[in-house]
């Protein structure tokens, strides 16, 4: 027996008559911050090129924002999930396929898009910086590589009933040969007896569309959280490398020197070691290691 709502009607009765126009529907995309690690060109052979955490931006062709810098990404079509829009964008953009993609946030604040409603479900890539080429896709007029930096500016504290909340404001630099982008972003966290509430406003903005600035903070923050229980960074690094290449991975990313015996502890169930060793004139040869497929 069917069963019967208030207005007595059976659900083929009530999807017949349902109309999805009588409600009003946000528009959806998907946008996804790429992230990779590059090496400063080093003269000095025997010195260690440095490394640089970079993110990839889109230089928007078209109204809105025209001229300005964004994340890659567009409308989910309705064929396809968030996920798979995010892939494909990423795609299209970078022009590599299965790597490393995890959604970080749904964006839907009001007024967050100038054209309409429109909720933003993001995505963080992790890219090795071998594997890609980058092309601006039919929507962008430029694609490009931007160092980060990320620092904190001041915190502030403040009791409240039962709680507190603690403001927290950093300074968001992205940089290319040619551009610097720069925002201040805040991070606020309240915390009372029952629950932990996060927000994030930006202060100011000179580059960056939409609330992009935004997402990537969050998309830093969540970068940063998880390398330190996760195996995330080794996403970044080639088929082969050193603990030191590694580790200094890690030291980008959380933006601090590490101590080399603790750093090796904490990495030791994530790599494997190989047969193959470095082969660079004036260091003395180095083992190669290899991430951990097994599981930990």
């Amino acid at each position: 027996m069917d069963l019967l709502d208030r207005d007595g009607l059976t659900e083929r009765e009530f999807m017949e008559q349902y109309q999805a126009g009588d409600y009003e529907r946000p528009s959806v995309a998907a946008d996804i911050v790429v992230f990779t690690v590059t090496q400063t060109d080093e003269n000095n052979y025997r010195k260690l090129p440095e490394k640089e955490l970079r993110v990839l931006l889109i230089r928007r062709g078209g109204h809105p924002f025209l001229g300005k810098w964004a994340l890659p990404g567009g409308f989910v079509r309705p064929t396809e999930t968030t996920e798979e829009a995010a892939a494909r964008e990423l795609r299209e953009e970078t022009g590599v396929d299965n790597i490393y993609l995890e959604q970080l946030y749904t964006f839907s604040e009001v007024g967050r898009d100038p054209r309409t409603w429109v909720m933003s479900c993001c995505y963080m890539s992790l890219i090795n910086s071998a594997q890609v080429q980058l092309k601006a896709g039919d929507d962008a007029a430029n694609a490009a590589w931007f160092k980060v930096s990320y620092k904190l500016l001041r915190e502030n504290k403040e009791l409240i009933e039962g709680g507190y909340v603690k403001s927290l404001q950093y300074e968001l630099k992205l940089s290319s040969d040619h551009e610097e982008l720069t925002a201040v972003v805040e991070r606020t966290v309240t915390v009372t007896e029952s629950s932990t509430a996060t927000s994030y406003t930006i202060l100011s903005n000179e580059g960056l569309a939409f609330d992009h600035a935004k997402i990537i903070a969050y998309s830093i923050e969540r970068l940063r959280g998880k390398v330190n229980y996760t195996d995330i960074a080794l996403h970044l690094m080639p088929k082969l490398f050193t603990l030191t290449e590694l580790q200094q991975v890690y030291e980008v990313i959380l933006d601090k020197e590490l101590l080399k015996a603790a750093f090796r502890r904490k990495v030791a169930d994530l790599v494997m070691e190989t047969d193959h060793y470095t082969e660079n004139a004036g260091h003395r040869p180095s083992r190669l290691y290899r991430r951990s497929l097994e599981e930990l």
